[in-house]
């Protein structure tokens, strides 16, 4: 393992909340708080509708755009789905995937999971990788099997 210390990342997931003139809003109150701060790398992951209106507001502060989700193809007949080139075209430089709510509701694998962290990997987006049990694998006392699966 490298002995090089690793930078801290606060990333806050929006859901599926805000409009994108109320993301603009919040992303502004959120650069309200942290301008000045160093130390730690600050994330929004904003839904798709809002990235544009979001990416205006964060250029050239220390906040980084991300994503919640990206397609694992470049292109093609995937209706409602975003690659990753369409991420990085849009300023998005951080990409969630495997979500729990995605595993949940959207029947996302390990294996679609890591086809996304590649997509993402090769178009030079940071994915921030969702690893997480489920509530029946918690209480079966599961949670270090899952982790290294």
């Amino acid at each position: 393992m490298s002995t090089k210390k690793r930078r801290k990342v606060i990333a806050g997931n929006w859901k599926m909340n805000m409009t994108p003139t109320e993301a603009k809003e919040l992303a502004k109150g959120v650069y309200e708080q942290v301008k000045g701060k160093k130390g730690c790398d600050v994330v929004v992951c904003v839904p798709f509708v809002d990235i544009p209106a979001v990416a205006q507001i964060v250029k050239g502060t220390i906040i980084k755009l991300g994503a919640q989700n990206v397609h694992f193809e470049e292109k093609g007949a995937y209706t409602g789905e975003i690659s990753a080139n369409m991420l990085k075209d849009c300023g998005v430089q951080y990409v969630i995937v495997g979500h729990s709510e995605r595993r949940e509701y959207f029947g996302e694998t390990d294996e679609t999971v890591n086809k996304r962290v590649q997509a993402a990997l090769n178009a030079k987006l940071k994915p921030i990788v969702c690893v997480g049990e489920t509530e029946a694998e918690r209480e079966g006392r599961l949670t270090e099997k899952v982790l290294e699966r």
